[in-house]
């Protein structure tokens, strides 16, 4: 049995016992969430949130992309959110990419180097800094006062949030 067949036998039961019926298109909290991919982060859980309440994008590293600012703008033009919620993590993969290794290795196998930055950081507390820095200067964001972002412990489970002055990173737990 495949995973895709796992995947079907869990809708079965998340039909029977938590589908709430059709939700209403725009977030009712008017919040989009930019998050990293890594599976260790119940994005919901971790934020208190319910279905129906945010917009969730999530890519490798949680970083700001083009892409994400085109998630971002639609979100916010067309869906109604006005607040931006990142969120990177303790021991995040993308901090043990090389860009130029990872270019070399895939242009040996592949025949073509990759157009695309992987984005890769060594630390989640200045790559959050920088991520709010991108969408604040953002002109395809009509609202850009109301970003936060934060450091998600994988070891411990708390968030830890981030402003621009550096060094300063407070649990939101305390």
């Amino acid at each position: 049995m495949s995973h895709a067949d796992d995947f079907l036998e869990g809708n079965r039961e998340f039909v029977e016992r938590q589908f709430v019926g059709p939700l209403p298109l725009r977030p009712s909290r008017h919040v989009a969430v930019v998050a990293c991919m890594d599976s260790r982060m119940p994005i919901f859980a971790i934020l208190g949130l319910q279905s129906g309440e945010a917009h969730i994008i999530r890519n490798a590293g949680g970083v700001v992309t083009d892409d994400v600012i085109r998630s971002l703008l639609l979100s916010q033009r067309l869906m109604g959110t006005r607040e931006i919620v990142l969120v990177h993590h303790t021991d995040c993969g993308l901090t043990k990419v090389s860009e130029d290794r990872m270019r070399h290795e895939l242009e040996e196998a592949t025949g073509m180097r990759p157009w695309f930055a992987f984005e890769s950081f060594s630390d989640p507390y200045s790559d959050v800094r920088q991520s709010i820095r991108r969408l604040q200067r953002s002109p395809f964001l009509p609202h850009r006062d109301a970003i936060r972002g934060f450091v998600y412990e994988v070891e411990t489970g708390y968030l830890r949030e981030v402003t621009l002055d550096e060094g300063d990173a407070r649990s939101t737990s305390s």
